[in-house]
């Protein structure tokens, strides 16, 4: 079965989001979405069979795991269009970087030699 069809459906492609965290039951996936859990389970039947997910029987429940190798083929297709954007620029995350730098910075100047204004260390040589 075709990968992108399989996961055309936004429900199969948040359990998908889901399973990317670990193992769940299928009651508990059946738990966070409005829909009835025959519903649920046909959802997983499509995306066990796609193998795109595997499921095991552990006591009462039935677990759900992400089969990542099932992924490849929407991987091997997104390769053509790597990189798929240009160089996002300096956000919010590239900021807290530079902010994490300045605090090492910080921390090694206080726990070490006092730097003249060269950027020295004194008592080097």
């Amino acid at each position: 079965m075709d990968a992108f069809a399989v996961l055309a459906d936004p429900l199969r492609r948040q359990v998908v989001e889901l399973l990317a965290g670990g193992p769940v039951t299928a009651g508990e996936i059946a738990a966070r979405f409005p829909v009835t859990r025959p519903a649920v389970s046909r959802h997983l039947r499509v995306l066990r069979e796609s193998g795109l997910v595997e499921s095991a029987v552990r006591g009462q429940h039935r677990v759900y795991t992400l089969r990542r190798a099932g992924l490849a083929e929407l991987d091997h297709w997104l390769d053509r269009f790597r990189p798929l954007a240009e160089p996002a620029p300096a956000g919010p995350a590239t900021r807290l970087d530079a902010l994490d730098t300045e605090l090492h910075r910080g921390r090694r100047a206080r726990h070490g030699a006092p730097a003249d204004r060269t950027g020295e260390h004194r008592g080097s040589a």
